[in-house]
């Protein structure tokens, strides 16, 4: 078994041929599309975060709402760039999320991905440290973060406060019980995947990683998840740790399909991500169900992950993407033994 989710990077523009027009829009079609594919039998509902961006960014309203309106599905990011974030606000609200969601929230975190401006998490007003990079500051909000998840008192408590305080120091609240164990870390390189797993995250990979052998994109991934699960092993954790993969999926079944996806990109990229790191960008599949069932029993990574999460076109709209997801569903995952 293995659980299929979907991931939204909640694009949206004015233009006549999206259905998402304006911030409102994917918002409310974000909500809407995980209740369709809670009631479909998927297993997840993820959004990517974006600033200074026509696209999701500030997830935690979101996830609330998409809790407060579902039941079972796993609610998540995939990720939240840590350059930007306050941990311990990010810890009450990410609390109070959890809250409503009943324990379904699944956290993605990061450093981030290239940014739309220069060094944005500036205008947040963040600075790397002496001697830190913006990767290193990431990492370190990051690590507030989690410690912070373990709901340890730290606060001296207000010898006359407004109201009562209980014994001892205070920790932040609300706090959700078990969330610690639902934080994962997007790593775009080996050596993240591995300080992930020392720090006791659970591994999203996407369809980019520093391209660190040259080697096709599925056996790099392959060969990341493969380390962090050694590094897992070593530092010692007691409970199974959890890894997802990203893919582009689309079984062309109607016209509609063959219109949209019909000429996809079927071959890995190579680019660079800034000026010193080489990257490479994994393929996309798309082809009629038989042929798209063989394909995908070739991707290592996949075979490697416990959780596949599909990138949807969300500008398409809430009916198309409930057809994408179905037809996985139904078509394809059932021929893999995903289902």
């Amino acid at each position: 078994m293995k659980k299929i989710g979907f991931l939204s990077f909640g694009h949206w523009t004015p233009s006549p041929q999206s259905q998402a027009r304006s911030a409102a829009d994917v918002l409310l079609q974000s909500i809407d599309l995980a209740v369709a594919a809670e009631e479909l039998g998927a297993d997840g509902a993820y959004f990517r975060v974006h600033h200074f961006a026509r696209q999701l960014a500030s997830p935690f309203p979101l996830l609330a709402a998409v809790g407060a309106r579902t039941s079972r599905i796993e609610i998540g990011t995939a990720v939240i760039d840590m350059r930007y974030e306050n941990p311990l606000y990010m810890v009450e609200d990410a609390g109070a999320a959890d809250l409503i969601a009943r324990g379904r929230l699944q956290l993605g975190i990061s450093r981030g991905s290239p940014e739309q401006v220069i060094d944005g998490w500036r205008y947040f007003g963040y600075q790397p440290g002496e001697g830190e990079t913006d990767a290193d500051m990431g990492r370190r909000h990051a690590e507030i973060f989690l410690d912070m998840l373990r709901g340890q008192g730290f606060a001296q408590p207000n010898p006359r406060p407004m109201f009562p305080n209980p014994p001892g120091l205070l920790r932040l609240e609300p706090l959700s019980e078990g969330l610690r164990e639902r934080i994962w870390w997007g790593a775009g390189s080996n050596a993240t995947a591995v300080w992930a797993a020392k720090f006791g995250m659970n591994l999203q990979s996407s369809t980019l990683k520093s391209d660190e052998t040259g080697e096709a994109f599925h056996i790099q991934q392959a060969a990341q998840i493969r380390a962090y699960r050694a590094a897992w092993k070593e530092a010692g954790h007691t409970r199974e740790p959890r890894v997802s993969v990203s893919r582009s999926v689309f079984a062309l079944v109607d016209d509609r399909d063959r219109a949209y996806f019909g000429n996809g990109q079927e071959e890995d990229q190579i680019g660079f991500i800034d000026e010193r790191t080489r990257a490479i960008f994994g393929r996309g599949y798309a082809a009629e169900p038989d042929r798209l069932i063989e394909q995908l029993k070739t991707d290592e990574a996949i075979a490697e992950a416990d959780t596949l999460l599909l990138t949807v076109p969300n500008q398409l709209g809430v009916d198309y993407n409930a057809h994408v997801i179905e037809t996985i569903l139904t078509q394809i995952a059932p021929a893999l033994g995903w289902r």
